[in-house]
């Protein structure tokens, strides 16, 4: 991926020198461009930055194509050039980003990858009992950073500051719309504790990949899925199927949870293995799929995560 990247942005760059034109403008002039990978990473800025005129903000992975087999076009690859603030995940899918980074430099371009902002609060990828796969020699970084609401309070504030450091014109604006994100994201943070804290059990069984390791942590969580959450496998084993329904019977679980697109035959199939095939299957989102047409319908990451809640609230016993 790396490769195959580099080799486009290379060929943009050659017809950039030539004249070629592209779509390199801020929406105003001299106005601040800001282009994401992630829908989170985002809707995160758009918040920031409301109030501000002059910014252009843009999100590369709007297709509602997975972070884990996204490769950037040539049309990615230009936004990349152009921007003044790039903000990606940082982990093992965005291996093309520094090459790109040092192939195209840009004078006060700045690039943040959430992963190192975060530090000791990243974990890596775990195999878990029951799950179809293999443990990785090198277990790398858990990318699915913004699923946990402890996190965003900590990135936002970072990209916060990284806009004040780009236009310092506009950093009271952006400090005031920071303050006002996270007292509402701490909000919901309180509420998925006091969630957990009245349920009657606190783990969750997932008939799908489990992208919620960083939510589960923040509250204490046991959990046990079909497959990693960055796993690559596409069928469950019968023995992961068998040990799963097993579970629900032992823990006596009120539900079984899978991801938003799931066509859920997995998570049927387990239930139909248990002693009560008729639980309900409930959804959550690991906002990996929010499409150009998503935000345009109003879709937000704190109205998803309000989701999840309600979703977690039916899954715990």
């Amino acid at each position: 991926m790396r490769k195959a990247a580099c080799l486009v942005l290379a060929v943009l760059l050659g017809l950039c020198a030539c004249g070629t034109p592209t779509q390199t403008e801020s929406a105003q002039p001299g106005g601040l461009r800001i282009v994401t990978t992630v829908f989170p990473l985002y809707d995160w800025v758009k918040n920031l930055v409301a109030g501000q005129d002059g910014v252009s903000v843009s999100m590369l992975l709007d297709t509602g194509v997975d972070l884990h087999s996204f490769q950037p076009t040539a049309a990615d690859l230009m936004e990349l050039v152009a921007c003044d603030l790039f903000l990606y995940v940082g982990g093992a899918s965005d291996g093309w980003v520094p090459d790109a980074l040092k192939a195209a430099p840009r004078e006060g371009r700045m690039a943040l990858d959430m992963v190192s902002c975060l530090g000791d609060r990243i974990r890596t990828e775990e195999l878990v009992e029951g799950m179809t796969g293999e443990a990785e020699e090198t277990p790398e970084a858990d990318e699915h950073v913004w699923l946990s609401l402890k996190n965003a309070a900590l990135l936002v504030d970072r990209i916060a500051e990284a806009l004040c450091t780009l236009d310092g014109a506009g950093a009271e604006t952006y400090r005031a719309n920071a303050a006002a994100y996270i007292e509402k994201l701490t909000a919901l943070d309180r509420a998925y504790e006091g969630t957990v804290n009245g349920a009657n059990g606190r783990t969750l069984l997932f008939g799908d990949r489990f992208p919620f390791r960083y939510l589960a942590e923040d509250y204490g969580l046991a959990y046990y899925a079909a497959f990693s959450g960055c796993s690559a496998e596409a069928e469950a084993s019968f023995e992961t199927v068998l040990f799963l329904a097993g579970k629900l019977d032992e823990l006596g679980l009120p539900a079984i949870v899978t991801l938003e697109g799931s066509d859920g035959r997995l998570a049927r199939t387990i239930l139909e293995n248990s002693r009560n095939p008729d639980r309900r299957i409930v959804v959550m989102d690991s906002l990996q799929s929010t499409t150009a047409a998503d935000v345009s319908a109003g879709a937000t990451y704190l109205a998803a995560m309000e989701r999840n809640l309600a979703a977690l609230q039916d899954a715990l016993p």
